[in-house]
């Protein structure tokens, strides 16, 4: 796990984002989702600095193995001079052995963060789940972490300002809004309440925003008017080019960007349009036959569409 460095914003990893919800989903299912309600309490993560060091570090160690539902899993915690701010050793358990950077002797208000993103690490190595490289795994490690309830943790670790920024994780600060965001809609939370870090609030309302604009596309009824007016003239093109796919165009010139969030298939029974689930991002596949409901594969969510 990393700390420190210029902190570098926006969305550039949201594609590894969506698709490691995706994975959550596939290897857990949406009941196995569930019991990860609610949220690490802050009561249970909070650090003073005349807690003891050692016992509270395993204090905090316990309350996130119980939130990451590791009941047992035993952390040992240690701390050391190192480059990265935490590291975890990947084992047939039931002990495992963490390691945090020795800054965290006094700064202890952000080692439940570190050790948030090291339990996941566990978890996923005991789930079996994983991305290729080390890069996207990591950006696995901080999705899983805080759709399961412990990553607003990282995002309240986040502090800039003039002379000095703080950020633990791989994700962008707006990132780990969104993917807090994406929870807080399934789990019907608001994490607003929780944080300590101004930066980390501001960068939840942006993330907020970006979720909630994944629930408001065509062919989602919950679209607005200019939305749907490009989705209708997409629709038009795909009828009348049914030579193959086309994707919609967000400037609304068809055939329009392969990253577009909807794309019209010619089928022999018809046009179909693709889209992603709002809530676990698969891609949905239904035909083009005006006003439907359509039930998610993955994680059960019922969708009002307009194709």
């Amino acid at each position: 796990m990393t700390y420190g460095g210029e902190v570098a914003h926006g969305y550039p990893h949201l594609d590894t984002v969506r698709a490691a919800i995706t994975a959550l989903y596939r290897r857990l299912s949406p009941e196995g989702i569930r019991p990860y309600t609610p949220s690490v309490a802050p009561a249970d993560v909070a650090f003073s600095d005349l807690d003891d060091l050692h016992l509270g570090t395993q204090r905090v160690a316990h309350a996130l193995v119980q939130q990451l539902r590791l009941p047992d899993a035993r952390m040992i915690v240690s701390f050391r001079e190192m480059d990265q701010a935490a590291s975890v050793e990947l084992a047939a358990g039931p002990e495992y052995f963490i390691e945090l950077n020795n800054r965290f002797r006094t700064h202890r208000r952000d080692i439940g963060a570190a050790l948030a993103h090291e339990i996941t690490h566990v978890l996923l190595h005991r789930l079996g789940l994983s991305f290729p490289g080390t890069h996207d795994n990591e950006i696995l490690t901080d999705t899983a972490t805080t759709y399961l309830g412990a990553g607003w943790l990282l995002l309240d670790a986040y502090r800039e300002d003039r002379d000095s920024s703080q950020k633990l994780g791989y994700l962008t600060p707006e990132e780990f809004g969104y993917v807090l965001a994406k929870r807080a809609l399934v789990f019907d939370e608001d994490p607003r309440i929780w944080f300590t870090s101004p930066q980390g609030y501001t960068s939840y309302t942006k993330g907020r925003a970006q979720a909630l604009r994944d629930e408001q596309q065509p062919p989602l009824t919950t679209a607005g008017w200019t939305g749907r007016h490009r989705y209708a003239k997409d629709r038009r093109y795909a009828l009348d080019h049914p030579g193959g796919g086309h994707f919609g165009a967000p400037a609304g010139d068809p055939p329009g960007d392969p990253s577009a969030p909807y794309a019209f298939e010619r089928q022999p029974d018809g046009l179909r349009v693709s889209f992603p689930c709002p809530t676990c991002l698969q891609r949905i596949r239904i035909p083009v036959r005006g006003r439907v409901r359509a039930r998610c594969g993955l994680c059960r969510t019922v969708l009002d569409c307009d194709t």
